[in-house]
């Protein structure tokens, strides 16, 4: 009887899976090798062999976030995703009530998953493929993101290319980026005349400027990793004041070997040429806190303003300071940018260097004639920074550069105050040395 119940409760989930995704008939992958195909199916079979015996527990209720409400079993989502194996065990298994929650995705998104995670199938809502290559990639997915990589190409356009590039980017889906990539190069000016590349710079302007330099490639660069592939980039978190907030690390010491960049073709910098100014701001910005010297020179090369701020009042060299981009500071302040700028709270870029701890760039600021006593506006120096987060190297090179170890803030502290009350022996050691 048990084996009746749960071999019947199977098929009308399955009929149902398949009926609201559309599935009329077989569709053969014929993008995948016989021998992935072969496995696929040894696979589907162990899978559903599993839940003959599984018992009561043996369904989740998966709740979209339009609310959409689907059953599935646990064995076929935990054989195929990893991800979906490990929100699984932190449900209770209770056959009537265990529900997983999934607010970033929508029903008929899910409803497609469901249906390639039961068959192995390709989409059938070729439409629905961009929506289904994220979802596949969250989930991880790997056959099925490969399937809508697949798809997404074959409906490249003048009007998609922009965008598609854009979400093969923020994806890391390759084929599908060097698909677009390619289109986009072979119809630049087509492309560039339409509204969805317009909309890519506004949406995702640091993304974009990945995509624009991937266009600009020749192909003698290409053995130059791109941004995007490096897996390197800044945290979208914002410092306010100083606390330990989320500010990523990032490499201190600038390459000693210079690098080849590749130059943009003329309509791309001609493209950068007509955007606005606030939009070459947030871009440099953006070009600054990745630490890409390539992106910054061209978009200064374009118009952008080395003194643009973004929403705190922080210019390039606040953050290349802050993230430790040396040879991004270098080449900023060779063009001008403001040495002693200061952001909302009064830090200037050696202020965010100390802080962080980039004896190298604090070293590069200092040599450039940075304030090495300015005052943010708890009345702090960049030594007390240094002192307070223990960056023993970087108040050397502040030391070194002639600042006052005797300086008082508004609490009425010395650096080497700050020193001791957070326990940082280098550092007291140091201040303390003659």
């Amino acid at each position: 009887m048990m084996f009746r119940r749960n071999a019947s409760c199977f098929i009308r989930i399955f009929v149902a899976v398949v009926m609201c995704s559309g599935y009329t008939r077989p569709v053969s992958v014929t993008a995948l090798t016989v021998g992935r195909v072969h496995e696929a199916e040894e696979a589907t079979a162990v899978d559903l062999g599993a839940l003959l015996d599984a018992g009561d527990g043996a369904v989740v209720t998966l709740l979209a976030g339009d609310n959409t409400q689907l059953v599935a079993h646990r064995a076929i989502l935990a054989a195929r995703s990893a991800v979906f194996a490990g929100m699984l065990r932190h449900l209770t298994i209770e056959a009537s009530s265990s529900q997983l929650a999934l607010s970033d995705i929508e029903g008929p998104v899910l409803r497609q998953v469901l249906a390639h995670l039961y068959t192995l199938q390709p989409p059938q809502l070729p439409s629905m493929a961009p929506q289904l290559l994220v979802a596949a990639d969250q989930y991880g997915l790997s056959v099925l993101k490969v399937q809508c990589e697949q798809q997404v190409a074959a409906q490249l356009s003048v009007e998609t290319a922009s965008a598609t590039g854009v979400l093969a980017i923020r994806h890391s889906a390759n084929m599908l980026k060097q698909a677009a990539v390619s289109f986009i190069k072979a119809h630049l000016l087509s492309v560039m005349a339409t509204q969805g590349w317009d909309e890519a710079v506004v949406n995702d302007p640091q993304t974009f400027m990945e995509l624009v330099h991937l266009i600009a490639e020749t192909p003698t660069d290409a053995s130059t990793p791109s941004a995007a592939e490096s897996g390197t980039g800044p945290s979208s978190q914002l410092h306010s004041g100083h606390s330990d907030d989320g500010w990523s690390p990032a490499t201190a010491v600038p390459p000693t070997t210079p690098q080849a960049t590749p130059q943009p073709d003329d309509a791309a910098v001609s493209h950068l040429r007509n955007l606005s100014g606030d939009m070459k701001g947030e871009m440099l910005i953006a070009a600054a806190k990745d630490g890409s010297v390539s992106k910054v020179r061209t978009l200064l090369a374009v118009g952008a303003d080395v003194e643009a701020k973004d929403e705190n009042k922080r210019t390039a060299l606040h953050w290349a300071a802050a993230m430790g981009h040396g040879e991004v500071a270098a080449h900023l302040l060779e063009v001008g940018a403001g040495v002693n700028a200061r952001d909302r709270w009064q830090n200037t870029p050696l202020h965010l260097a100390a802080w962080k701890g980039h004896a190298a760039v604090v070293r590069l600021l200092a040599a450039s004639s940075a304030d090495h006593n300015a005052r943010d506006q708890s009345g702090s120096t960049p030594l007390h920074d240094a002192a307070r987060r223990g960056r023993a190297e970087a108040a050397a090179a502040l030391l070194e550069a002639g600042a006052d170890r005797e300086d008082r803030n508004y609490g009425g502290d010395t650096p080497l105050d700050l020193a001791e009350r957070n326990n940082h022996q280098s550092l007291i050691d140091i201040l303390r040395s003659s």
